[in-house]
């Protein structure tokens, strides 16, 4: 398979070169299959599989990208979409800096991240995957919906400042299972993300959907009066609030438009407790990475913050080149998050509620309706959604409605922070929309806040 893609690269650089051109082409290549589930059915299953050509020509400050839904078979189309871009250059508008071309020292095939018995799942292991997890939790009332999507993705690269190429393959699953109440309007939910066939364990997520169905079914509802919680994040409520941080935090380019709440003088700083450490690691194949970046800069492990000391920023080429900054190996369309655990050693759900606690603690799973509400400040709003718990001083479990929370990294990461679990998992962060691309943040189970303040609490579900 590479030796096609690479062959395409090489004919279209022959063919830039030819023209006099000063270009980079990436290539994108996806095959996509999504089982979706609705009123304990299958809803839709299909499958796609999309070649797309990225051509950008450089021409001293200007630049100028046409991107296309190609066929390798069909050179000419190619071609002439490298006409086009050359065409868009000349009309476009100078910038205010130079950007980089790409260029590429070696050859790379990086297939780390792929897994061949992922990438041949067929349409009876997605159902069997799914039967397997809803077995014996259906009923009338209480109807199973979700998806399983997975796929493989494959990245090319090749500019005219080289003849060198790179090549990445991935594969990925992300399934998400929902049991809902037809009456009462409540909703259970459980996650899973896979870069390996061998990650799939529907008896987890089964496990899970049981223990939270118990409750729900079984315990008082509640409306939460406003105030201070001590708060416990499940992993994709942390998971999401992380993806967040990445940006409006360590995000150089960011930084320069006022659009993080960190600056210059805090590097080497402790912000957060010293309980947080988060690296951008593309060492971990859970969370799909890549070797090098999209400019030819080798990706290594890359320390944004730890023991709560902010570290540094990470820095794209593109806003290397406007605010005069070193890249930091991260032109990629995805960072690969891990964030450390701690010493409360929680292997799951079943262990939370069971823990013994001295006071209520509020249990959110999952945060939804996300936002940054100020930047410069670092606040964050989310309501959440999916599974809240409360666990009594005295043993006790109830169910609350859904509550929002407006709050700061620093309320959220900072010397608040009263525990981490020391088991990890991943959460899989991969957006439906556009091209694929897979994206997971290795992360603790749980994470406990003290000091949460729920400006919201909802009279229902």
């Amino acid at each position: 398979m590479e030796k096609n893609v690479i062959s395409l690269l090489k004919e279209l650089r022959a063919y830039a070169l030819q023209k006099g051109l000063q270009a980079a082409i990436f290539y994108h290549e996806e095959d996509s299959y999504l089982m979706r589930f609705a009123n304990s059915a299958i809803s839709l299953n299909t499958n796609e599989h999309l070649i797309r050509l990225e051509i950008t020509v450089y021409e001293d400050k200007k630049r100028a990208t046409y991107s296309m839904i190609a066929d390798p078979e069909k050179l000419e189309p190619i071609k002439k979409g490298i006409d086009i871009a050359a065409e868009i250059v000349k009309h476009a508008q100078p910038l205010s800096y130079t950007p980089t071309l790409p260029y590429y020292e070696r050859d790379v095939i990086d297939m780390q991240a792929f897994d061949p018995f992922l990438a041949s799942l067929t349409n009876a292991d997605r159902l069997a995957y799914f039967n397997q997890v809803a077995q014996g939790l259906e009923s009338d009332e209480v109807k199973l919906s979700g998806i399983f999507s997975n796929g493989i993705t494959t990245t090319a690269q090749i500019s005219t400042t080289s003849e060198h190429t790179q090549y990445f393959a991935c594969t990925d699953a992300q399934i998400e299972v929902v049991l809902a109440h037809q009456q009462l309007k409540w909703e259970v939910n459980a996650q899973q993300s896979a870069q390996a066939k061998t990650d799939l364990s529907p008896d987890q997520l089964h496990n899970d959907l049981a223990l939270m169905l118990d409750h729900y079914q079984h315990d008082q509802a509640l409306q939460l009066p406003l105030g201070k919680y001590t708060v416990v994040f499940g992993s994709a409520a942390l998971g999401d609030l992380l993806d967040f941080l990445a940006m409006v935090g360590p995000n150089g380019g960011n930084m320069k438009r006022g659009y993080s709440f960190l600056n210059e003088e805090k590097l080497g700083q402790r912000v957060f407790s010293s309980l947080f450490t988060l690296i951008d690691n593309p060492e971990r194949r859970e969370t799909f990475p890549l070797s090098y970046d999209l400019m030819g800069i080798p990706r290594k492990a890359f320390p944004l913050f730890e023991d709560g000391i902010f570290k540094a920023f990470y820095w794209e080429q593109d806003d290397a080149d406007e605010f005069g900054a070193t890249p930091t190996g991260h032109t990629v369309d995805h960072l690969n998050l891990a964030m450390a655990g701690g010493e409360y050693s929680l292997p799951g759900l079943e262990e939370l509620l069971a823990m013994p606690r001295d006071e209520d603690i509020l249990y959110i799973p999952y945060l939804h309706y996300m936002n940054i509400v100020n930047p410069s400040k670092g606040m964050i709003t989310g309501s959440s959604r999916f599974g809240n718990l409360l666990l009594k001083k005295d043993g006790s479990i109830q169910v609350p409605y859904n509550v929002r929370i407006t709050q700061t990294f620093e309320d959220l990461f900072g010397e608040n922070v009263e525990w981490l679990a020391q088991e990890q998992t991943v959460h899989n962060t991969s957006s439906s929309y556009g091209k694929r691309n897979p994206s997971a943040i290795l992360l603790p189970r749980f994470m406990c806040v003290r000091g949460i303040d729920i400006s919201h609490s909802n009279s229902s579900y």
